[in-house]
């Protein structure tokens, strides 16, 4: 059932949506059973314009910060200059050399782009991973791809065109 909208309401609605009052706020206040979508439909007949103010406060838009330019380093005050003393310099700490990647460290999660693909074990065995050291030739090492890419052996000592004579009479 659609509303009446006797003068007053419709002046109301006018009032109400020039102040910036949002739709459903304008149907509660008119109240007897003029919904939302009754309003909307009265404001697009009667031709409303732009609101006076948005229903809704503006959003702040992101903007991402720019970067500030670093500080002009200032003059600082030159240091005393220290006096070596005869006694010696403790060693610096070393660092252990890293591990060479052992193959059998990457599973199906952790292996990555560029790390070996060689299979190691068997596939229904929970031990299975693979190779995982770092891909130099496709998918695998060097040395795994020393196994996968085996270089194609000529057979027998026989010279190309006999080779080809004896692949065409198939053929023929």
């Amino acid at each position: 059932m659609t509303p009446g909208w006797t003068e007053d309401r419709v002046g109301a609605l006018k009032k109400l949506w020039l102040e910036g009052q949002s739709a459903s706020q304008i149907a509660k206040a008119l109240g007897g059973g003029v919904t939302r979508n009754a309003v909307i439909g009265k404001v697009h007949r009667l031709g409303l314009s732009g609101r006076a103010a948005p229903s809704q406060p503006a959003r702040a838009t992101f903007r991402p910060s720019r970067p500030r330019p670093a500080a002009q380093p200032t003059q600082a005050p030159s240091a005393p200059r220290r006096i070596e003393s005869a006694q010696p310099r403790p060693a610096a700490p070393t660092v252990p050399a890293p591990m060479p990647d052992l193959p059998g460290t990457a599973t199906v999660m952790t292996l990555g782009a560029h790390m070996c693909k060689w299979p190691i074990g068997d596939p229904s065995s929970t031990e299975f991973s693979f190779c995982g050291r770092r891909a130099s030739e496709g998918v695998y090492c060097v040395e795994h791809a020393r196994v996968a890419y085996q270089p194609q052996v000529r057979k027998g000592g026989k010279d190309g065109a006999a080779e080809l004579a004896r692949s065409l009479r198939r053929y023929i």
